[in-house]
């Protein structure tokens, strides 16, 4: 049956079909246990424990002598890891780095990545879908359904068998740095609904979807990558907002669940202070967050234990969050939290800096007794049961001559620009300038909270261009120096239509995420103060308006890609309407604003 779903996989989508097919729990059956079972009693303790230890890889190119190449085979032929999860790299570089790791491990890898918004999340040269809030903007969950089944087909090209995605976050706090567009939105059941559709399309192409980040991510104004968040809240108060769409996404059968590094004081009180001596941070360059909290809920049996697989039933795999996050290393070293998170009901440990040191404290453990070996064994034969389930034990290598004909195909980029589409949201209309109209002029003012000032808003800019519209394009990042600020301060001074791109995006682990530079927020003042007409259009965070409230035009574009910069250009120039609605409250704009011009008709013009 599985075999006929993927032959005719991509007709359904091209058709939009596929929401009206229902799947049933996604779970290994019998014949995976029996194989897992039967691996199982022929694996040494060493064995067991490397099963539960993933690392990560930025797949470039890698000569088969070179270092970086022989330390990864050591990972694997050594320490006898379970899986790798990919970052950035190439889609061939990926793939052909994979095929050479299955080869070399005795039991085939688990290969994952952090696919939200498909391919183009992890590969460069592939197409992104938009960002979660973007898709719950349409109003319409067949699209997360679709984007999950797309995803699903071009990961099992490039040999991803796990998508650690949807989010599953509700996103309520307008500070959260890390969260943001990735949420579907602050309504806990729009959520589950969207995540729940995403889940389904995923997992009906065989791949194993993850409800992340549990307990609850949205609700936090630090981000985990660079300390530990807290979300003091009654258990009460989780049940009616965050825990809502991971109990729906469960009872619909999502396969794995990802644990967060946030401590949740009313859940678990255990007191954890900083290490004196902690690991360098993986992310966010040297700057973290310590502070004395409490213990994060992926090392707390009394959350993943007891609530997620107690009180939720849960019976998949979980998985934590990167070990080597500063939300986790700041207060533990890398032996013992591997020995907690396992302790806790982990059966897959994320991405630690090494495999050597968790697999060390944990062979510690079970040899003093602190976790038995029975304890192991309940992980690894599920971890086991689901490699055959994803079906590794037939076809563990990806072939390289497929994945042109798969990944990034006319129907990725045609579903990604109907997302865009219908996304772009309208709130606030007061000065009389829209629709742009052929011929007029604007200065494009395109503030970023990167480093990429070369090419920030180029599709934007460029598709104003096709429509019409004579476009100076001025960039600002947080390197302008005080002549590029003045420069651009010259140009407002002259300008009468001034288009402000606000590229603050979300950036895990910076510093400055979902924000704008000071030297962006000098500029885009100004711009507010002049006697220019301006249209403010915000290509990530949503929020941008609770700090500017004097901004007379704004529009939520929800992230930077490509499509939704094209879909922007095309919605201000009147080549589509403005129909995406807020899947968020913004200051006195509610939930569900979304204005509309009344353009119209085709046929009419």
């Amino acid at each position: 049956m599985l075999k006929i779903i993927q032959r005719i996989l991509p007709l359904l989508i091209v058709l939009n079909l596929l929401p009206t097919i229902a799947f049933g729990q996604f779970r290994p059956d019998g014949k995976a246990y029996k194989w897992a079972d039967k691996h199982l009693k022929t694996m040494s303790i060493d064995e067991k424990i490397g099963q539960m230890i993933h690392i990560g890889i930025n797949a470039d190119f890698m000569n088969r002598d070179s270092a970086k190449f022989r330390e990864f085979q050591r990972h694997v032929r050594e320490n006898h890891i379970g899986g790798i999860i990919v970052f950035v790299g190439g889609v061939y570089d990926t793939a052909h780095f994979i095929n050479r790791m299955q080869e070399i491990s005795k039991i085939p890898l688990l290969i994952s990545a952090d696919l939200e918004t498909g391919a183009g999340m992890r590969f460069p040269d592939t197409i992104n879908f938009p960002w979660n809030m973007a898709i719950a903007a349409t109003g319409d969950a067949s699209f997360a359904f679709r984007e999950g089944a797309i995803t699903a087909r071009e990961a099992r090209a490039m040999g991803i068998h796990w998508n650690f995605a949807p989010v599953v976050d509700v996103n309520n706090n307008a500070r959260n740095p890390v969260i943001n567009v990735r949420s579907y939105g602050e309504d806990p059941n729009e959520v589950g609904k969207f995540a729940t559709e995403f889940m389904r399309g995923l997992q009906s192409g065989n791949v194993l979807a993850t409800a992340k980040h549990f307990p609850g991510h949205g609700d936090t104004a630090v981000d985990s990558h660079r300390g530990l968040p807290e979300i003091d809240f009654s258990r009460e108060r989780l049940e009616k907002t965050e825990f809502v769409p991971f109990r729906e996404i469960i009872s619909r059968g999502v396969g794995s669940v990802m644990i967060s590094h946030i401590a949740m004081p009313q859940l678990d009180s255990e007191k954890v202070k900083p290490l004196d001596n902690f690991e360098k941070p993986s992310y966010g360059g040297s700057e973290v967050i310590t502070e004395a909290s409490t213990i994060p809920a992926t090392l707390s049996r009394n959350i993943v234990t007891g609530i997620l697989k107690n009180d939720m039933k849960f019976d998949g795999l979980i998985v934590t969050d990167a070990m080597d996050m500063s939300g986790l290393t700041i207060y533990f070293d890398a032996e013992e939290a591997a020995v907690r998170a396992v302790l806790a009901g982990n059966d897959v440990l994320l991405k630690p800096s090494s495999s050597d040191a968790p697999i060390r404290g944990l062979k510690k453990a079970v040899e003093s007794g602190r976790i038995t070996e029975k304890r192991i064994d309940e992980s690894v034969r599920k971890i086991l049961a689901w490699k055959y389930k994803l079906g590794l034990k037939e076809k563990p290598f990806t072939p390289l001559s497929s994945i042109d004909s798969i990944v990034s195909s006319v129907e990725t980029g045609k579903l990604s620009d109907e997302i865009a589409d219908r996304a772009i949201t309208l709130v606030k209309n007061e000065n009389d300038v829209l629709p742009l109209k052929s011929g007029q002029k604007a200065l494009l003012l395109a503030i970023s909270n990167g480093e990429d000032r070369n090419f920030i808003g180029n599709a934007f800019a460029s598709r104003l261009r096709r429509n019409g519209v004579e476009v100076e394009r001025v960039a600002i990042d947080a390197r302008a120096n005080e002549k590029e600020v003045a420069d651009a301060l010259k140009k407002i001074g002259s300008a009468d239509l001034i288009i402000a791109g606000l590229f603050g995006r979300v950036r895990s682990g910076a510093k400055n995420s979902v924000g704008l530079p000071e030297s962006g927020e000098e500029v885009l003042r100004a711009a507010l103060r002049s006697d220019a007409r301006v249209i403010s259009a915000a290509f990530g965070n949503p929020y941008l308006l609770l700090g500017f409230p004097e901004m007379k035009n704004y529009i939520v574009s929800y992230g930077d890609m490509n499509s939704l910069q094209r879909a922007t250009a095309d919605a201000l120039t009147g080549r589509i309407e403005f129909s995406g609605r807020l899947p968020i409250t913004i200051g006195n704009f509610p939930r569900g604003t979304g204005l509309k011009l009344g353009l119209p008709r085709k046929n009419d013009q």
